[in-house]
């Protein structure tokens, strides 16, 4: 899993990398989607519908690309949690997280030992196998992040707590999510804008890295300067939209 590995460390180390959310369960849009130059991917388990083997195969078509994918899981259950990272995912990002005490349990869930994360050496994450135990408890901790979604007004006034927890690599903006839960439309209104700005701003002096979603990444400059080093930008069913409208839309000759 050097490939998990190599990008955790940059997530934590603060480089600025992009990636998109993949949301048709599909090993060749994966696969695509791997090799188009993305620095991750993220496979959204919350708003599609997927269970454990379809999120299996789908880690494996991203191990064969080369390229760590996230899950955005549904529910931050020890079950979900458990599936994924089991089956080689790169992290979690957990959506809707409200507060300090609950990405505490997440964390937790995700670490093995002390009614944590149950072991087994067979997992693809294991080399199924391949690794000794001891090898495989040392280096998961090296090889898994965990992204807590900050999508609601009073999570965002809690922004430090959550970003001060043990376990907790990075806060990412739903902007979409937020904007509805404040009682708007459009994620570009000022009051959201702001909040959005004031959760970015937590990233560094050790906190958690910071990040958002958005739609193309010539928006990007502005958050950059908030401290956002973390972008998904589109989704796979946006650009196989914007591709089929361009081919409608090209002069004929």
């Amino acid at each position: 899993m050097d490939t998990n590995a190599a990008f955790r460390r940059r997530l934590v180390g603060g480089e600025r990398i992009v990636g998109t959310f993949v949301k048709t369960p599909s090993p060749p849009v994966i696969e695509i989607l791997g090799r188009a130059g993305f620095d991750f991917l993220v496979l959204d388990a919350e708003h599609t519908a997927m269970g454990r083997e379809t999120v299996d195969l789908c880690l494996l078509a991203a191990r064969a690309a080369g390229i760590p994918m996230l899950v955005r899981i549904p529910v931050a259950s020890a079950e979900w949690i458990s599936t994924v990272l089991d089956a080689g995912a790169a992290g979690i990002m957990a959506p809707h997280v409200g507060s300090a005490a609950e990405a505490g349990r997440i964390a937790a869930a995700m670490r093995y030992g002390d009614g944590g994360r149950g072991f087994s050496p067979s997992v693809p994450a294991a080399g199924y196998g391949a690794r000794s135990i001891a090898d495989h408890l040392e280096q998961a901790a090296q090889e898994t992040v965990l992204i807590c979604q900050i999508e609601d007004p009073d999570a965002a006034e809690t922004t430090c707590e959550i970003a001060a927890v043990d376990g907790v690599d990075a806060l990412f903006v739903g902007p979409v999510d937020l904007a509805v839960a404040c009682g708007r439309t459009d994620p570009r209104d000022p009051d959201v804008v702001d909040l959005t700005s004031r959760v970015l701003a937590v990233a560094g002096d050790g906190n958690a890295r910071t990040g958002l979603f958005v739609g193309a990444m010539a928006k990007t400059a502005r958050w950059e300067e908030d401290g956002a080093t973390v972008f998904v930008a589109g989704t796979d069913q946006a650009f196989l939209k914007a591709g089929a409208r361009a081919a409608l839309a090209a002069p004929s000759g």
